[in-house]
């Protein structure tokens, strides 16, 4: 294969990509790297005007929307502005998702206790990282499976796959700062069966459904906690923003056109023994 040949494989010209949950950290990065490779990007968010604003930055033409992701009418109303302006929707990134945020960091370690939970907040996580990619896959990924060709991913956690090491989260002296909530674990998880899920009901139409799993991320943590992190990881090392563009466009384009109901992690090594 020539070298030319090869690049189109990954290239997304003239494809339109969603991504929802845009303007987090990694959600930026997403954005950058589909437009990079050729698409045009949909930045969807609950600021609509930042996601304007940050889609002005981008290399080929996007364009930012307000996406309530726990809401048809609103994933609804942002399919039919995204066809009337591209026409097609080829690639969707779910990556809208919640980590809980304690409103009093003091009682953080309390109430992130299983025992402690507040059912609002399980219901939240539930329905933001759950039911938002359940939405989002039946609107937008319907259009894709009438139009026979398509490319859904789904953004997990490593924490879908292992339970969560809840020594990472004590602090130097050895009290615990806080427990990583169950939430977050069991909606994760849920993903990645529910990609298969998509993966075979959607199979005959040409549409491709896989989960990204991406390990954690270094954003200015707590040294102490970066650095018992990177223990855990085989390379040594949290994540750094940009890690997971190569792996979304293979997903994205006509790369991985043989690959469907997968799961891909890139996690450094954090899942492997």
């Amino acid at each position: 294969m020539k070298s030319e040949e090869l690049m189109e494989l990954f290239s997304l010209k003239n494809k339109t990509a969603i991504v929802t949950g845009a303007l987090g950290l990694i959600g930026k990065e997403h954005c950058k790297a589909l437009s990079e490779a050729g698409a045009n990007v949909v930045v969807a968010d609950l600021d609509e005007q930042k996601a304007i604003e940050f889609a002005k930055s981008l290399d080929s033409e996007s364009f930012g929307i307000f996406l309530d992701v726990t809401n048809k009418a609103s994933v609804q109303n942002a399919k039919e502005k995204i066809l009337e302006k591209f026409g097609h929707i080829d690639v969707l990134v779910n990556n809208a998702a919640i980590n809980d945020m304690f409103e009093n960091p003091k009682a953080a370690t309390e109430q992130s206790k299983f025992e402690n939970y507040p059912l609002e907040l399980w219901q939240k996580s539930i329905d933001v990282n759950l039911t938002g990619v359940f939405l989002c896959s039946q609107v937008f990924g319907f259009e894709m499976a009438k139009q026979k060709k398509g490319s859904i991913i789904n953004i997990a956690s490593t924490y879908g796959i292992v339970a969560p090491d809840q020594t990472l989260y004590q602090k130097e002296d050895g009290t615990q700062d806080f427990y990583k909530p169950p939430a977050y674990s069991a909606t994760k998880g849920a993903i990645i069966m529910f990609t298969k899920y998509l993966a075979s009901y959607w199979g005959k139409n040409g549409v491709r459904v896989n989960t990204l799993t991406p390990g954690g991320v270094e954003n200015s943590q707590d040294e102490f906690f970066i650095k018992k992190y990177s223990a855990k990881t085989l390379l040594g090392r949290m994540a750094k923003p940009n890690d997971y563009k190569g792996a979304l466009i293979f997903l994205a384009s006509d790369a991985s056109e043989y690959m469907t109901g997968a799961n891909l992690i890139i996690d450094g090594g954090w899942t492997t023994i």
